[in-house]
């Protein structure tokens, strides 16, 4: 305790030496840090970069980094509104905006890297490159169908399926982020684990139908933005010292999975500067086959020889049986440091055997039933999955037990019908407010029409959200224009609210959740891994959902057991 007191001292006396006498609020960095546990405090008190945190899952990494801009600001070693913290998810993003403010610094700018990639093309474009700017396309599925046609492919792929033009779709991703362009993808491409349903020298020539494609349309894609970003900061004097005047001091969430071209922005924002501050965790790099790598996160203290490295080791999300499993994983795959748990002990997680997917189906919804019967709330609960394809099976059959639920996905939301009619009578209500009534009772009347029995109406998601927010102190002030700025603030971040009911999910899109009860099913050979030629990253999938859960984990297969349960004893 003497050694934290005079490190907090000696961080205020570094700090006033910055920053003119009595601007240090000492009470305030005070319960910012009195928050904290030791590591998290540890994060905090390193105001100054480069600093690296590896955070393991349920550790508290979000509080510990938000927690380190508020500190910071309050004793002077940061200007709030000269920070830029980025993540991965509109989601995230949205959480760490909300926590900022809960905390007193709501100038923080808290975006995903593409969102604050694309303010700022979208500020500059006219000075850089004249004229309007470029449509941004939100899909690529309808561009690579038009590139197959372009390419002369179309009698040599057959029918283009749905999921034949997402995987095209995702193989040019994974060319642009790794910096790989169309004349050298066959090349760059040979001992890729992760294959399209068509041949290389295929995929090469539609990848280069899809380029010429949007030059033809005057559009860009979303790597396009962080490419043509990253060329104006790097290439274009007046643009570089504007923005790197603007932003001083970087977070990057969720650091393992920077792909190439996303780390060459960060660089350029950065310069030649260090006050940067990432946070990640090898065990859960799951999106290799996008790009991701975690080789920045294990190489930052290399590349910066004077960072301070912190670990969270401390698990606050899931019970100690639960993290057990958890770390079994870890040691089997050599994955990273375990974590020690401090909740409450709970029941060992339960793995259940079913003769065939049909079996398993049937028999996960008749749990989830028997859950919300005894009092549980369906949000409460999720199934979790390594494909789309098995969690339709469940859909259908939540659909038919009156399960509700929701399948978390890539739907535009705010783009539905229903949504933006919805939020057009809202915004023409906030222009003139009833003073006669409250905003909720208001809103309530303006979703009255749009209500339908569907178990994932939109609307009761807007809802909820308004509920949320009315409870939340830092919304102020509670109106109608208030309530609408969250939601467009959302709409731009393609952030969309959640319902109170189940949810289905990939493993992918799972990741950065939790519930209390997690669903683990198809943990059989074939399913999971389903990749033979990407075992290691399959095994941190694996990871992933089993951290996903806080109180109860069941996991489930049917035929053959996966190898992930015999590795850590459960078959």
């Amino acid at each position: 305790m003497e050694n934290e007191t005079v490190g907090r001292l000696n961080y205020l006396e570094a700090a006033s030496n910055l920053i003119p006498a009595g601007s240090i609020n000492e009470v305030r960095a005070e319960e910012i840090l009195a928050a904290l546990d030791e590591d998290q405090r540890e994060v905090a008190l390193a105001t100054r970069g480069p600093v690296c945190v590896i955070a393991g899952a349920g550790t508290g990494k979000t509080k510990a980094i938000t927690h380190r801009i508020a500190y910071a600001s309050a004793i002077g070693t940061m200007n709030p509104q000269r920070v830029l913290a980025l993540t991965f998810t509109a989601r995230a993003a949205g959480e760490m905006r909300a926590r900022l403010r809960s905390l007193g610094v709501p100038t923080v700018a808290a975006r995903t890297i593409h969102s604050a990639a694309l303010k700022q093309l979208i500020y500059f474009w006219p000075g850089v490159f004249g004229g309007r700017t470029p449509d941004l396309l939100t899909t690529k599925t309808a561009y690579v169908k038009e590139a197959i046609s372009r390419a002369s492919l179309v009698g040599q792929i057959g029918n283009s399926s749905r999921d034949l033009l997402r995987d095209i779709a995702s193989e040019i991703e994974w060319a642009k982020v790794s910096e790989i362009g169309p004349q050298d993808y066959i090349e760059e491409s040979k001992g890729r684990s992760e294959r399209a349903r068509i041949n290389t020298g295929q995929l090469a020539q539609v990848y280069e139908a899809y380029e010429s494609l949007k030059r033809q349309e005057r559009t860009i894609d979303f790597e396009d933005v962080l490419l043509l970003t990253t060329a104006m900061i790097e290439e274009v004097r007046e643009v570089r010292e504007q923005v790197q005047d603007q932003y001083r001091f970087f977070t990057v969430d969720e650091y393992q999975d920077v792909s190439p071209l996303q780390q060459r922005l960060i660089n350029a924002w950065l310069g030649n500067r260090q006050e940067i501050c990432v946070v990640g965790d090898p065990a859960q790099t799951i999106y290799s086959f996008a790009g991701a790598t975690p080789t920045f996160l294990n190489t930052f203290s290399g590349r910066f020889p004077d960072a301070q490295v912190v670990r969270l080791t401390t698990g606050y999300r899931s019970t100690p049986e639960i993290t057990f499993t958890a770390n079994s994983v870890l040691r089997s795959g050599s994955m990273g440091q375990e974590l020690v748990a401090v909740s409450a002990h709970g029941q060992p997680p339960v793995v259940n055997e079913y003769k065939d997917e049909a079996a398993e189906v049937v028999g996960v919804v008749g749990e989830i039933r028997k859950l919300i019967a005894q009092g549980v709330a369906p949000q409460d609960i999720a199934v979790l999955a390594r494909t789309n394809a098995q969690l339709s099976a469940i859909a259908s059959q939540c659909l038919s037990a009156q399960v509700p639920y929701q399948v978390r996905n890539n739907e535009r939301f705010f783009e539905r019908s229903d949504v933006r009619d919805f939020l057009k009578g809202v915004r023409q209500a906030s222009v003139i407010p009833n003073q006669g009534t409250s905003w909720l009772d208001e809103l309530r009347s303006l979703a009255q029409p749009f209500i339908t029995s569907a178990t994932t109406d939109g609307i009761t998601a807007l809802l909820h959200l308004a509920y949320e927010l009315d409870q939340d102190a830092a919304f102020t002030p509670k109106s109608l224009r208030s309530y609408l700025r969250e939601v467009e603030e959302r709409a731009e971040q393609n952030n969309p609210p959640v319902m109170p009911v189940t949810t289905l999910a990939t493993l992918h899109a799972a990741k950065g959740l939790e519930w209390d009860h997690v669903f683990l099913i198809g943990v059989s050979e074939g399913t999971l891994p389903t990749n033979e030629n990407s075992v290691a990253e399959e095994r941190r999938l694996f990871y992933v959902g089993i951290t996903r859960a806080r109180r109860n984990l069941v996991m489930s297969y049917r035929s053959r057991p996966s190898r992930f349960l015999g590795e850590i004893g459960l078959k």
